[in-house]
């Protein structure tokens, strides 16, 4: 699948503070907020480009033995009309402290069980969350 089929795959991180709470980031020109992450390079495989993409858009370095896999999971793109986003995601830890950079407009920790009124996309609140509470053990 491609996007040329509708299809957007990416990779996303689910980092956690020293208080459980989860960053998501919100890119320029939009509203809802997003697992940090992005699409794959020719060749990348998918902790290729988590470090690649959480170095460029919050300046922070991946510790890729950290990394537990949730699951690939699909839902309906938030940044791009009539597409669906394939998402492959990973708890993760990371050096550093992030910061808004690149295409990344805002961050903000939010609770694991986030507010029903965050602006949270879909791929986050129905199926990557939920994966990453399943493994922490957090109903």
């Amino acid at each position: 699948m491609s996007e040329a089929s509708g299809v957007i795959r990416t990779v996303a991180a689910v980092i956690l503070d020293d208080h459980g709470r989860v960053l998501v980031v919100r890119k320029h020109g939009s509203s809802t907020f997003i697992q940090p992450g992005g699409k794959r390079a020719p060749g990348e495989d998918a902790l290729a480009t988590l470090a690649r993409e959480l170095d460029e858009e919050l300046g922070v370095v991946l510790d890729a033995a950290s990394a537990r896999r949730l699951g690939e999971f699909q839902a309906p793109a938030v940044n791009e009309a009539g597409c669906t986003v394939s998402g492959e995601a990973f708890l993760v830890q990371v050096s550093g402290t992030p910061q808004a950079a690149a295409e990344i407009a805002e961050l903000a920790w939010i609770a694991i069980h986030p507010p029903a009124d965050f602006p949270l996309a879909p791929l986050s609140r129905q199926h990557i969350l939920p994966a990453a509470r399943a493994l922490l053990g957090t109903p």
